[in-house]
């Protein structure tokens, strides 16, 4: 068995392709023995890529365009989507048949700061007409912070990526009333990433016909089955919550389409990030991208 590390920012259903991989048993079909870990605090995908650490880590393209806003040439490159929708969900702690993104205003909106899930929220509301900076917005801190707080009391609205919405709503806490993802559209969100000597590799083919395989299969199987496969990852996430996290993601096509990072998409993630100011220019999709090894 050939050992694969591999790494996650954020661990989620948002990357059950990757999850599916290993507790699927298509890494194992491939002849992988995979690790799995989420990225620790102060490290950097990069050095851990260049080092050897990890051989494949999910990131986004936006990760490359910090080297490129210096002058620099990224230590790996974009060989697969992972998501092609935002995964982050917005629940509010009051029921809410009729909510519209403007009642956001009206309370205290906890949600995930920095980075990516900001900008994009950032680009979500201003298609809804709000402006973020217009909320009154709570830094709970980590996930698992957040989740405290929140069943603390804390906050009117929680931004995460699922399960942890479902969670707090299968608790009777929260109640799931927005996508991100729905209200932007297709977007290049999360990829799969490596140093261009490992893409160029024979280990590199077999990881993408076993990924194919599990993206596939959580996409289009019965959300109870690809949750009975995955909750080992979640000890602390109720059955019926992974269940209906898997069925969010399945519904807004998350991981439909091809493993490829389409161009179109690519260029709505630097629309997002053009509109928080976070890029000083649109970086071309070549010194990001290459397409996924066959």
């Amino acid at each position: 068995m050939t050992i694969l590390n591999l790494m996650v920012y954020r661990h989620s259903a948002f990357y059950s392709p990757i999850l599916g991989a290993i507790a699927g048993g298509f890494l194992a079909d491939e002849g992988f023995e995979a690790t799995y870990k989420v990225m620790p605090p102060q490290r950097n995908v990069g050095d851990m890529i260049a080092s050897g650490e990890i051989h494949v880590s999910q990131t986004a393209v936006s990760g490359s365009w910090a080297y490129l806003e210096k002058g620099e040439s990224p230590p790996f490159m974009h060989f697969g989507q992972i998501n092609q929708r935002d995964g982050f969900l917005i629940a509010s702690r009051r029921p809410d048949a009729d909510f519209r993104w403007e009642k956001l205003a009206a309370g205290r909106f906890m949600f995930v700061h920095g980075g990516q899930p900001q900008a994009m929220l950032a680009y979500a509301l201003h298609k809804k007409g709000v402006d973020i900076a217009a909320l009154k917005g709570l830094d709970a801190g980590s996930t698992v912070m957040m989740m405290a707080a929140f069943r603390d009391g804390q906050g009117d609205f929680f931004h995460e990526q699922a399960p942890y919405p479902q969670q707090l709503e299968h608790e009777g806490v929260a109640q799931v009333v927005a996508s991100v993802g729905e209200a932007i559209g297709p977007v290049a969100f999360s990829s799969l990433a490596a140093s261009p000597a490992w893409i160029a590799g024979a280990d590199a083919k077999r990881f993408m016909r076993a990924y194919r395989k599990s993206r596939a299969w959580v996409n289009g199987a019965p959300p109870e089955e690809v949750a009975a496969v995955e909750q080992s990852f979640f000890p602390d996430i109720h059955r019926e919550a992974l269940i209906a996290s898997i069925a969010c993601y399945q519904r807004l096509g998350c991981w439909a389409g091809d493993v490829g990072i389409e161009r179109s998409h690519y260029e709505t993630a630097l629309d997002v990030f053009a509109h928080s100011r976070l890029i000083s220019r649109r970086h071309s999709y070549g010194l990001v991208v290459v397409p996924p090894p066959v």
